[in-house]
């Protein structure tokens, strides 16, 4: 894979909820750290995801803002 977004991390498919339209994709990037997207139906069937599999959370942003309490 090659991919000019800087941050793209290695997960496992942990939950697949379909919707009508889009679909929430869980991924655990590492134990009990996980990062939800929303991507369309077609992707997940084109991706051929399903809970288990590797996959990568590939994050595109311009900025990145740090907060603490």
């Amino acid at each position: 894979m090659k991919i000019s977004a800087r941050n793209a991390l290695k997960a496992t498919v942990k939950k697949i909820i379909p919707g009508a339209i889009n679909t929430e994709v869980t991924l655990e990037i590492a134990p009990g750290i996980n990062v939800t997207a929303i991507i369309t139906k077609t992707s997940v069937e084109n991706l051929e995801l399903a809970e288990g599999k590797v996959a990568y959370a590939v994050i595109k942003s311009s900025d990145v803002i740090v907060a603490i309490d």
